[in-house]
């Protein structure tokens, strides 16, 4: 593979993505990211963090309503969406290595690793409910 061409814009958005705790959207990025280049567009953006994803700077997190989500964190771990507001939020637990030879055992061929995501309502949301 050929060596990746340095961009300021690229950067920039790697930095903010590393500086949150969220997982945000392509547009939220595109809106952090414009306040420091106000000439950005929104495909840059967009091609920069799906780039970023596939050479595993970054972790693309696609979710059931078909918003992806990107996270700054590329080691393996699990990720909870809260059905009440929709936040995508870190699961701080060890990943589960031995469910890939449990898989494999069911399927003809080899499992190299998975994705996981869990569904619950935040402490956020919880809290909102019970006032």
């Amino acid at each position: 593979m050929a060596t990746l061409k340095y961009s300021r814009q690229r950067e920039a958005i790697k930095e903010f993505l590393a500086g949150t705790k969220e997982h945000p959207t392509a547009d939220t990025v595109y809106m952090h990211v414009r306040e420091e280049f106000p000439r950005i567009s929104l495909g840059t953006v967009y091609r920069n963090l799906n780039l970023l994803a596939d050479i595993g700077e970054i972790t693309k997190i696609t979710t059931p309503d078909g918003g992806d989500r990107f996270d700054a964190v590329t080691n393996p771990h699990y990720h909870v969406i809260c059905t009440s507001c929709g936040r995508v939020i870190d699961l701080e637990m060890e990943p589960l290595d031995s469910i890939d030879k449990l898989a494999e055992k069911c399927f003809d061929g080899y499992i190299d690793h998975h994705t996981a995501l869990f569904y619950g309502t935040c402490r956020d949301c919880m809290k909102k409910n019970t006032k």
